[in-house]
């Protein structure tokens, strides 16, 4: 269903905050229109979808994801909905035939992913599962200075993210028009909040690029604040957002990773340990160390995500630059035919980690991982 012009219409699930910042404003810059161009948008709070067409010069606008879906006229879908809503939206679009970018993270559920992979075969369709970590240069060169045995042989490593007051107060919660007063409710309560689902699945997504498939999970996890404030109101929570997990990839190498409502380590990234030295973040026993496109990203206000492929011009001014990336990732592959390293597969490891986690949590057992990629 691609467009006889080879332009990939593109159709966007959801107008809130991470359609504001890493998907609308990158794909109305005319530097991408030969090859995407927005289509639809769609959102079922009132008014919502018909103001961000008309600030982004999106061709329609639906208040239901139904009529996106036969009406909008699209090839491809960027999900951007709550994570709880991923599964079933992604799968009627795929019997729809649409091509599909989901944004962290695609599903809940090693079954539902599953699925979503199967139906994806079976249609010729193709998906595209944020983050796409894989394709960050500084990742791949980690990978190979441990496998060239740089630090020596890799003992441990940790990484995680937290909450804090992330969400209540991003600029898309703090005005009064359609577009600036979006509810963050969502990202506290099941299915699909936490910080797990929401900002570990970063850094157990470059963890694995580096490291591989995880075998073992054990877990600690619950709520640990029991309600949230937000323009003067308590929202009461239930997802988990105090996880501690231990990972073990075989041979006894281990990671600790947590996701949590509060607290970060300063590392920038993963921390890896070996019996010859340290990486943490993008430096070696603390130096920088080079990889390609570094000095892209040393620039004067320079950013990490510079060195990402489609991240150029103006692109470099947005927000959500991996994002972006991620969705000219489906794009190419869509038009040329060209595969991402950015797979469901992948995704679909990172999910076995967090389902299994909770599970583990829940029932004081070590897991076994079930998924590879």
């Amino acid at each position: 269903m691609t467009s006889t012009n080879n332009v990939i219409r593109m159709g966007v699930v959801g107008a809130g905050a991470i359609a504001q910042r890493g998907i609308l404003p990158h794909l109305s810059l005319p530097d991408v229109q030969d090859r995407v161009r927005l289509q639809a948008v769609c959102d079922p709070v009132p008014g919502r979808a018909e103001a961000a067409a008309q600030k982004f010069g999106v061709t329609r606008a639906f208040m239901t994801y139904e009529e996106l879906l036969e009406h909008g006229d699209v090839d491809a879908i960027s999900i951007c909905s709550p994570i709880g809503l991923h599964f079933e939206q992604g799968k009627r679009a795929l019997e729809a035939g649409k091509h599909i970018h989901f944004n962290k993270t695609m599903t809940t559920t090693v079954a539902e992913a599953t699925a979503l992979i199967d139906l994806a075969r079976v249609k010729g369709l193709k998906i595209v599962a944020s983050p796409g970590e894989v394709l960050r240069p500084h990742v791949q060169q980690i990978k190979r200075m441990i496998a060239a045995g740089v630090i020596g042989t890799p003992v441990w490593t940790i990484c995680g993210a937290a909450f804090g007051r992330y969400h209540e107060d991003e600029i898309f919660r703090k005005g009064d028009d359609v577009l600036s007063n979006v509810d963050p409710s969502w990202y506290f309560r099941k299915p699909g909040g936490g910080p797990l689902y929401d900002m570990t699945v970063y850094v157990l997504h470059g963890l694995t690029s580096v490291l591989g498939p995880a075998k073992r999970v054990t877990a600690l996890s619950g709520t640990r604040i029991k309600e949230r404030e937000f323009r003067g109101m308590m929202m009461p929570t239930d997802a988990d957002d105090n996880t501690l997990m231990l990972l073990d990839y075989g041979d006894n190498l281990f990671s600790m990773v947590y996701g949590t409502a509060a607290g970060n380590l300063p590392t920038g990234g993963p921390a890896f340990f070996g019996t010859g030295g340290t990486i943490m973040g993008a430096k070696l026993n603390g130096e920088p160390f080079d990889y390609p496109g570094k000095e892209t990203a040393d620039l004067p206000n320079g950013h990490i995500s510079w060195t990402l492929p489609h991240v150029v011009g103006e692109h470099r001014n947005l927000g959500e630059m991996h994002v972006y990336e991620d969705v000219m990732q489906l794009v190419d592959w869509v038009r040329d035919g060209k595969a991402t390293p950015v797979t469901a597969e992948h995704a679909r490891h990172v999910i076995d980690i967090i389902e299994s986690a909770y599970r583990s949590a829940e029932t004081g057992r070590v897991q076994d991982l079930m998924t590879t990629f």
